[in-house]
């Protein structure tokens, strides 16, 4: 019996999902949860949904969603998981999936640089980690291009989780400001913009005013999911 075989039987894998024991062609997600996940396609069909979302508000070049989020759904538990869970596999499966869907994907093919919605150094340091770092890193590894945490950077911090607001609530409270530093890494560049899931929209476009500030610059928007 090969040791993995040994692991298994004493600590099985169990799926992040329905918590099941997955089997042995099984990752993060048993093959029914996979099922039944609420996908978009929006990527596949070039529907632009979510770009229309930003439609007088910030020009983009091309935005996507992998999943739909559902109040007490399978995508709610396992954002959940990433953000508050300690589960980081979260964003490194989604990321992984979403990005060698990109890669076959002529609007991103052109992707120079993968940066994400970051957090303030306080919620950071809470936290200890930012919840979208995997899910960017393996799209950024599966478009063969460079990953980077240290040019956006969020100055102000929301003091409140604003998950049970409501959509206007969060958009007139909404006050959070981004800066770039070494802004010149990004002249010339086609930037994809990753977080975990997009409801009002208003932190992404927060962050691509800040980073229309590089010269010559294009961006285009991926998340795990959208409400």
């Amino acid at each position: 019996m090969s040791l993995t075989a040994l692991a298994n039987l004493f600590f099985p894998l169990v799926c992040n999902g329905c918590k099941d024991t997955l089997s042995d062609n099984e990752t993060f997600l048993c093959t029914t949860c996979r099922h039944n996940l609420p996908t978009t396609n929006f990527h596949l069909d070039n529907d632009p949904f979510v770009k229309n979302i930003f439609y007088g508000r910030a020009k983009i070049e091309a935005a996507t969603a992998l999943l739909r989020f559902e109040k007490k759904g399978l995508v709610q538990h396992l954002i959940h998981q990433l953000k508050y869970g300690n589960n980081e596999s979260v964003g490194d499966f989604f990321g992984g999936w979403l990005g060698e869907e990109l890669s076959n994907s002529d609007q991103y093919k052109n992707i120079d640089i993968v940066i994400p919605v970051p957090l303030h150094s306080s919620k950071l340091k809470k936290r200890g980690y930012n919840q979208v770092t995997k899910f960017g890193q393996n799209i950024a590894k599966s478009l063969n291009v460079d990953y980077t945490e240290n040019v956006l950077i969020k100055i102000t911090s929301t003091a409140k989780s604003q998950a049970r607001k409501n959509r206007l609530e969060r958009w007139e409270l909404n006050n959070e400001t981004f800066s770039v530093n070494q802004i010149e890494q990004l002249n010339n560049k086609h930037i994809l913009l990753v977080d975990d899931i997009i409801t009002t929209g208003n932190t992404l476009e927060a962050c691509i005013i800040e980073l229309n500030k590089a010269e010559n610059i294009k961006i285009s928007i991926a998340t795990i999911a959208i409400a």
